[in-house]
């Protein structure tokens, strides 16, 4: 079995190497964290050996599958900014998918993804690169993610919606059929989006309305 390695050792971490184990595919060998506390400390069962730091030294080694299991909380910046590093390094970056998702054979996930238990993906959806849909999430039918987008848990995008690289659908948050959002956007959690939202923007409440615009 091959071995890959976990970059981040978070709450969201813990989601991701269970989806791992359950479905068998990778041995992983351990996770990074640029946080020292939590090295040698065990997440599921496994450790965490070091920073980023570490991936040139475990390609070297013959490492060649890593995972992303760093989360975001609104900008997913960081997350995008390891996830190209390590791709940059030669890794393969593989998804990780819930055996309870549930995922039309006429939508299309793109490499990196995890899509998390309940999550429900419809036909003619496409699935960016390193994409979270989390627990429980809904995208409906002909949705266009873009790459880096976090979709949490609970969060219903109806069809035909366009989700631009790099933004971040908040928890519960609903999203009326044919709404384009932009990239590096925000929708917080619970809101009600009926109208399109530009970039570099977070969108809050019922219905949904600039709060503020992200400095870029």
């Amino acid at each position: 079995m091959a071995e890959a390695i976990g970059i981040g050792a978070g709450g969201h971490a813990k989601v991701v190497v269970e989806i791992i184990q359950l479905v068998g595919q990778y041995q992983i060998a351990g996770l990074l964290d640029s946080d020292e506390r939590k090295l040698g400390s065990l997440v599921c069962g496994v450790k965490v050996l070091g920073d980023d730091s570490l991936l040139p030294q475990l390609f070297s080694k013959g490492m060649r599958h890593a995972f992303m299991s760093l989360g975001s909380l609104g900008s997913g910046q960081l997350r995008k900014e390891l996830y190209e590093h390590a791709r940059t390094l030669g890794f393969e970056m593989i998804s990780a998918v819930h055996p309870q998702a549930v995922i039309s054979r006429f939508a299309r996930l793109g490499i990196g993804s995890t899509i998390m238990a309940s999550a429900i993906i419809n036909p003619g959806t496409m699935i960016g690169e390193n994409v979270i849909i989390n627990s429980g999430a809904i995208v409906d039918h002909d949705c266009v993610i873009g790459d880096h987008v976090h979709v949490a848990s609970g969060a219903c995008l109806s069809g035909g919606v366009i989700v631009g690289g790099g933004s971040h659908i908040g928890a519960g948050a609903v999203v009326r059929q044919g709404i384009s959002i932009g990239e590096n956007s925000i929708v917080g959690a619970g809101a009600v989006v009926v109208r399109n939202v530009p970039d570099n923007v977070t969108v809050v409440g019922v219905p949904a309305r600039i709060h503020e615009r992200q400095t870029v």
